[in-house]
């Protein structure tokens, strides 16, 4: 049998061995993954939907310096907010667009990848009428940023005429660059009272401390310094141990335990590191730290597959004569508990390991790449502890600006021979990645390489589908759309059939997202005739829905030219546009569109005139026949020939 004619098999969702016939056999994860995508979306912290929009206001202490971004804003329907890193800086954009009036228009965070056109960095088309923007620069290069400013009077024109508003955030380390006819629209903001952001969290998850409680040295040297993102960590963590502790148990012990998981080993894992007997010992402790709370067996496969990666010369002595797990496990301040899982004995120490590692060890990081890849690929590993164990990869790799190394394994992870095990932890990597506010950009724009390339991997784009549509589509809607159309012309029917899906629902509510697929099945219709992009048409599109915009009834009509040139069933589609519409006003819309899409072709005219008669032949009804009396009228004006008079 030749590999184009062989069968795959697919399994929604499996806990073991799964045979599935003959052929390749595949054993996905793919819904368990993707309701994990849908969980993690619901409490991601840089979404512009409104549901965490409004989580968010619920939690959000004003940073000194806001009234006047509000000022700003509702003066010159522009911001620029300016503030240092772990200010609060992007949620005080976010409230500021939040809180104001909701006429018409969508909140929606602008495009920070040019994706399929080479224009201008802002583009006016992405203005509606009424809009709330996002433009956030915080990370943005000098390039980038100098681009922006140049293009941003146009912009704000665009603004303006729709009445929307915009906010920036500006990259505080750039402030040198800001050009001064644009001072004036800048607000500084510092960062909030840290007690108060605290107590706010906490109030929300049901939980009232006494201002006595809060008072504490620790907490407040923790408070001193520590970014507003690690204070509603802290919070989290808090009511996370309230959960689970018992009874007699109040907030000061919350706290306290709260408070030593933030603790810094970084001094004792650096002595620690300098008096480690040998390279073994070494391997054993960063075993330990990515795989804490696995099994011993899991440890010591691990630390064995390190050292076999780093071509670590194997002890002579003979195994009898070594010491056993359980000294050596001592040696590195770990131990095995009673339910028999690896840990340090020293709260937060295993973070201070990778950090160690990862920090002043940068020219073995490509091989702790290798070393998570192959670890992660063993079937008997726990999954809760292969997820734990990419995480914290994650969080060494991007903070050391490595984003492509995750990358790299969402490749691996999703290569034709991966272990199918590993597909939910490929989409892992890529939401850590998105997820990001240093390296997000990075992720976007190389989702969008892949959605575009012939040779990315089945398994790759049935994940690019399933991260755009639940995690990029929540703050960067425009980006995923633009991806999951490119997904959606796909040759593997699947992967085309998953993504025209999520095209449909994410443009479902949202007007503005479906007047810009419209636009796009309209240039790819002409451009190409693609069928899928046909296909996609006929899903998507909505015979009276924004018809009475031009720019709707525009591509509606292109994308009608190419459906009744490029297939032969569009006579059943016809009907039911023919049927849509309710008012005279929308009959009168729906016969123009239909009528101008074959406007350049009398026979096309006729076929379509002789479709409608034989519609209301079908069932004689005073709606259908006027109907088809004004698609004649349209059909008329189309060739030219205009009547002295109509009657609504």
């Amino acid at each position: 049998m030749t590999a184009a004619s062989q069968f795959a098999s697919f399994v929604g969702e499996a806990y073991g061995s799964v045979h599935s016939g003959e052929g390749t056999q595949y054993n996905f994860y793919f819904q368990s993954t993707e309701q994990w995508l849908r969980d993690q979306a619901r409490r991601r912290p840089r979404s512009v939907a409104e549901e965490d929009r409004r989580h968010l206001h619920e939690r959000f202490v004003a940073p000194p310096g806001l009234q006047h971004a509000r000022d700003l804003l509702r003066a010159e329907h522009t911001v620029l907010v300016r503030g240092h890193s772990g200010s609060g800086r992007r949620a005080a954009a976010l409230m500021l667009l939040h809180e104001l009036p909701v006429r018409e228009g969508t909140l929606h965070e602008l495009p920070d990848t040019t994706d399929d056109t080479a224009g201008p960095p802002l583009d006016g088309r992405d203005v509606g009428p009424g809009d709330r923007l996002l433009l956030d620069l915080s990370e943005a290069d000098e390039a980038r940023y100098i681009a922006v400013q140049n293009a941003l009077s146009d912009f704000r024109s665009a603004v303006a005429a729709n009445h929307a508003y915009l906010v920036v955030i500006l990259p505080h380390h750039l402030g040198y660059l800001l050009r001064g006819d644009l001072r004036y629209l800048m607000a500084e903001i510092s960062r909030p009272n840290a007690r108060r952001v605290l107590a706010t969290h906490l109030r929300c998850a049901g939980i009232r401390p006494s201002d006595a409680l809060l008072g504490g040295a620790e907490l407040a040297s923790f408070l001193a310094r520590a970014p507003l993102r690690d204070v509603a960590a802290l919070a989290d963590r808090i009511n996370r141990l309230r959960r689970a502790s018992p009874a007699d148990r109040g907030f000061p012990d919350w706290l306290k335990q709260a408070l030593e998981e933030q603790h810094d080993q970084a001094e004792r894992v650096a002595a620690d590191f300098s008096a480690a007997q040998n390279g073994r010992h070494r391997a054993l402790q960063l075993a330990v730290a990515m795989f804490h709370e696995a099994t011993p067996d899991v440890v010591l496969y691990a630390a064995n597959g390190l050292l076999g990666l780093l071509s670590h010369p194997p002890d002579p002595t003979p195994r009898l004569e070594q010491a056993d797990l359980h000294t050596e496990l001592s040696a590195v301040r770990a131990e095995t508990g009673p339910d028999g899982r690896v840990r340090f004995t020293v709260d937060g120490y295993d973070r201070a390991v990778r950090q160690h590692f990862w920090t002043f060890l940068p020219d073995i990081r490509r091989e702790l790449r290798d070393w998570l890849m192959r670890q992660a690929a063993d079937p008997a590993l726990d999954r809760v502890i292969r997820r734990e164990a990419v995480n914290r990869f994650a969080y060494q790799a991007l903070r050391v600006a490595r984003p492509e190394d995750l990358a790299w394994l969402a490749q691996q992870w999703t290569a034709s021979r991966a272990p199918a095990w590993l597909i939910p932890e490929a989409a892992r990597t890529l939401v850590l990645g998105l997820e990001d506010d240093h390296h997000g950009r990075f992720f976007r724009q190389r989702i969008y390489d892949w959605a575009t390339s012939d040779d990315t991997s089945l398994h790759c784009l049935r994940v690019l589908v399933m991260v755009c549509s639940q995690t990029m589509a929540r703050s960067h809607p425009d980006q995923a759309l633009v991806r999951l159309h490119h997904l959606a012309r796909r040759s593997h029917e699947g992967v085309r059939w998953e993504a025209r899906k999520a095209v449909v629902q994410l443009v479902s509510a949202d007007d503005r997202l479906y007047q810009l697929m419209l636009e796009r099945l309209a240039v790819g219709v002409s451009q190409r005739s693609s069928q899928a992009d046909l296909e996609l048409f006929r899903d998507l599109a909505d015979p009276v829905r924004l018809i009475g915009r031009r720019s709707v009834r525009h591509s509606l009509a292109a994308c009608w030219a190419g459906l009744l040139s490029g297939t032969t069933d569009w006579p059943t589609h016809l009907r039911l546009w023919l049927e849509a519409g309710e008012t005279a006003a929308e009959r009168d819309l729906v016969a123009q569109v239909l009528a101008a899409a074959c406007a350049q072709d009398a026979r096309l005219l006729g076929r379509l005139y002789r479709v409608a008669l034989d519609w209301v032949r079908i069932r004689p009804e005073p709606g259908r026949a006027d109907m088809a009396s004004r698609l004649l009228m349209a059909i008329n004006e189309a060739q030219g020939i205009h009547a002295y008079g109509r009657t609504a």
